[in-house]
């Protein structure tokens, strides 16, 4: 059993509910929706994807659980990890839920929603695409990039979830999507404008 990750770092969460928490982040590699080559980006179901998820190290589960434990503060209680990507549900299984939460880890996933979860895991973040149907009935937090094309974020007000975001599309329009979605927020109080702190802050 093993998976690939393009990166593990330690880091404060820019995005969301757990802004500023600390965390482990566990970047795997692959999506579903975009090859992440550049070449591929125009005829990729996301097209505005902002990060790198492309190629990595092969890890076992025991030295992937290792290399998150390692960078966690020593002695410090309340290990909490983020798996992200790409889409990490194409590689998190039940397993390595298993081996993070016995290593003292709470468990957040980011994910776009059009895998099953394999198992409980402690905060689910969706982020829908558009022309991308859910496989998930639920979430935690969902997080939505404003604005897509022919997305309106009022097909997802039936979909569970406690905490709404929008988060504007990065990129050269970032000063414009960042109006329209707070736009958008006024209007429909039941969404939150969400912000890319980490950028601000210069960190990963």
């Amino acid at each position: 059993m093993s998976y690939t990750v393009h990166e593990i770092f330690l880091t404060a969460q820019g995005e969301g509910a757990n802004l500023g928490r600390t965390a482990v982040f566990i970047r795997f590699a692959g999506c579903n929706l975009w090859s992440g080559r550049e070449e591929d980006r125009a005829d990729a179901v996301c097209r505005f994807c902002d990060t790198e998820f492309r190629g990595g190290e092969r890890h076992d589960l025991a030295g992937l659980v290792a290399a998150a434990s390692a960078l966690w503060p020593a002695d410090a209680p309340a290990r909490f990890c983020v798996l992200t990507g790409g889409e990490p549900l194409l590689q998190v299984d039940v397993p390595l839920l298993d081996a993070l939460r016995a290593a003292g880890f709470t468990i957040a996933i980011e994910t776009n929603g059009t895998q099953p979860l394999p198992g409980p895991i402690d905060w689910v973040c969706v982020s829908p695409k558009a022309g991308a149907p859910l496989a998930l009935e639920r979430a935690d937090e969902r997080k939505l990039v404003y604005p897509q094309a022919g997305f309106d974020p009022a097909e997802f007000s039936a979909f569970p979830a406690q905490e709404r975001w929008l988060s504007p599309m990065d990129g050269p329009a970032l000063a414009e999507n960042t109006a329209a979605a707070a736009a958008y927020c006024l209007r429909h109080p039941e969404w939150r404008l969400n912000i890319q702190a980490h950028k601000a802050w210069g960190i990963r």
